[in-house]
């Protein structure tokens, strides 16, 4: 596939967990796409995906000859009620398939799916030496929304978090479920 093609973004299913566990497995060992120092276990991933499946939340994947090369998800971006129309969004490919257009269509299959659901803000959090997943982020309209320096340690250095964002349409009615009224 080269860049100028569009990958098809299909729902992700319980088979394709061997795959999912590669390529988190992958990003935490060789990139600073996710910040954890061990690989994830069957059952961590398996735990994963069931909460997803419980949450009703999005697990959109890229296959290629039958073979999962990507996925994207999201979930809650702070556990406060006052955050239920923001989700933190998150897009990994696996290493060989990289940088030909896999990460645009899950991106843009998450933000389409953002709009659907009546959420309003989606949010990456991406380290600051990760140009590819910036530029991708920006020439989708995500904006930078700060810096956090030296938010994490891995692979011998301090690492800074930058935050990018889409503002999206949101709810028609957005309610404060839940409020107490003193």
């Amino acid at each position: 596939m080269s860049g100028r093609d569009r990958a098809t973004v299909v729902p992700c299913r319980a088979e394709h967990l061997p795959a999912i566990r590669a390529i988190y497995n992958d990003a935490i060992l060789t990139t600073t796409a996710l910040w954890e120092y061990a690989p994830r276990s069957e059952e961590t991933v398996r735990a994963w995906w069931e909460a997803k499946q419980a949450g009703g939340l999005p697990v959109l994947g890229v296959e290629e000859g039958g073979e999962l090369v990507g996925f994207a998800t999201w979930g809650p971006f702070r556990p406060f009620p006052a955050y239920k129309y923001s989700v933190e969004h998150s897009v990994y490919v696996a290493a060989g398939k990289r940088r030909r257009g896999v990460g645009r269509s899950l991106l843009e299959a998450i933000v389409a799916e953002g709009a659907t659901r009546g959420i309003h803000l989606l949010v990456g959090g991406i380290c600051s030496s990760n140009e590819p997943s910036i530029a991708l982020h920006r020439d989708l309209g995500f904006g930078h929304s700060g810096t956090i320096h030296q938010a994490g340690f891995k692979f011998g250095r301090w690492l800074d978090l930058e935050f990018w964002t889409l503002r999206l349409a949101g709810p028609a009615a957005p309610r404060e479920i839940g409020r107490a009224h003193v």
